[in-house]
């Protein structure tokens, strides 16, 4: 387990030097700029006077200090303006004058009215990237409709899918799936572009759908027949829809295996003592299998019921079959792989007192992302944003009184 530092060092990673002014809200955008923070770029956080939606998500400690707002918005610095006021909207468009990239999930059209749409971004500094994170692309029927985790995972077949393969009604899955997957788009949409301004010496706008990015997502292993003209059969990859497919139950719990190559195969009959199946005529190879999963899959589970979890695993092991025990989420947080690898970072934050945090997953060899900063209070780096953008004490102290700043110190 890292842990973090108190006292906040030199900001480190791939992405130092860039500078993101964030207008994102919920988890997709936040997520996204919080890999983006990680890598090292300065990302000013800009909330409403309100402050995030997000941040009011139980479990807190304090008002306004959620615990999933804590985890994607470490390595951030947080504004808190109200954009709707003149003096608010001004100071938004003088944080992007020596900007890299701005990202907002707002819908164009309230940009638009507010005065922040791309072309007012562009006048205000031509080489800034403008990433717009939208429910449904705008040259559709349905842009402009608005947009959540849920009803993308629902517009998207998702849990049509649980309901194909579990018999029971539609569900969504129990994650932010559709923001996390559009957020993950978005960090190479925004790295792409800025590759791109470089070359170009100019930046430019960027529409990213949540509707046409989980679309991609699940069509890309579920097109299947329809991807050719006539069809040559339904949609769906059988493997995946198959209702084995699943943890197996053995005679004390539970234990996930993927018996895949015929090298595997011969090897799990071998070490579950069924020699016999050899002879199964379904099972001769890659081929043959993939033409019968779902009975090939229900005599796994039959199988793995004959044994408790911990025999399973060892004989798995030795016969060098994937396999892993079955997580819930309190194992998976003290999962002992995630604890060697010093997966969690810990930190004393200034106002929540210890907490911890999930790290960066990924491992450099020379400049290594790090969790330095913690999670923003709202506000709270207001006045010292503004002092950097040119503003005087004067000024800010007027943008506070007027209402369009609130500095959350």
């Amino acid at each position: 387990m890292q842990q973090a530092a108190n006292a906040e060092p030199a900001r480190v990673g791939p992405l130092t030097g860039v500078r993101v002014i964030d207008m994102t809200t919920v988890m997709m955008g936040p997520f996204a700029t919080q890999i983006i923070a990680d890598y090292g770029a300065d990302v000013i956080k800009v909330e409403p006077p309100e402050g995030d939606i997000m941040r009011f998500a139980a479990p807190m400690r304090s008002p306004g200090m959620g615990a999933m707002s804590l985890h994607a918005n470490r390595n951030k610095r947080s504004i808190a303006l109200d954009v709707k006021k003149e003096g608010g909207r001004r100071a938004l468009l003088r944080l992007c004058t020596n900007a890299d990239v701005f990202v907002t999930n707002n819908r164009p059209a309230s940009m638009r009215r507010l005065g922040l749409g791309d072309e007012d971004l562009r006048a205000t500094n031509p080489r800034l990237v403008r990433v717009s994170l939208v429910g449904y692309g705008e040259t559709g029927p349905y842009a402009g409709r608005p947009a959540y985790d849920d009803l993308i995972q629902g517009i998207s077949g998702v849990p049509g899918l649980v309901a194909r393969v579990s018999g029971h009604e539609p569900r969504y899955v129990p994650l932010t799936m559709a923001d996390r997957i559009v957020g993950l788009n978005a960090v190479h949409v925004i790295l792409a572009a800025l590759i791109d301004r470089d070359r170009a010496g100019e930046g430019q706008a960027v529409e990213l759908a949540m509707f046409e990015t989980l679309a991609q997502f699940v069509l890309g292993d579920h097109m299947g027949g329809r991807t050719f003209e006539p069809p040559l059969g339904d949609c769906g990859y059988s493997r995946l829809l198959t209702p084995d497919r699943r943890p197996y139950q053995t005679s004390d719990g539970y234990i996930c295996v993927l018996v895949y190559t015929d090298k595997q195969w011969q090897a799990f009959f071998r070490a579950s003592g069924r020699a016999d199946l050899a002879a199964d005529p379904r099972l001769k190879d890659y081929a043959t299998r993939a033409q019968n999963y779902h009975s090939i899959y229900a005599l796994l589970s039959d199988v793995m019921k004959t044994r408790p979890t911990a025999e399973w695993m060892r004989l798995l092991h030795d016969a060098d079959i994937p396999c892993v025990p079955m997580n819930d989420l309190d194992s998976l947080v003290d999962d002992e792989h995630l604890e060697a690898a010093g997966f969690f970072v810990e930190m004393e934050h200034p106002s929540e007192g210890a907490i911890r945090l999930t790290g960066i997953p990924s491992r450099w060899s020379r400049s290594q992302p790090r969790v330095t900063r913690p999670p923003p209070r709202i506000g709270e780096h207001s006045s010292e944003i503004l002092r950097e953008a040119g503003y005087s004490t004067a000024e800010i102290v007027a943008l506070c009184a007027e209402g369009a700043v609130v500095d959350g110190r």
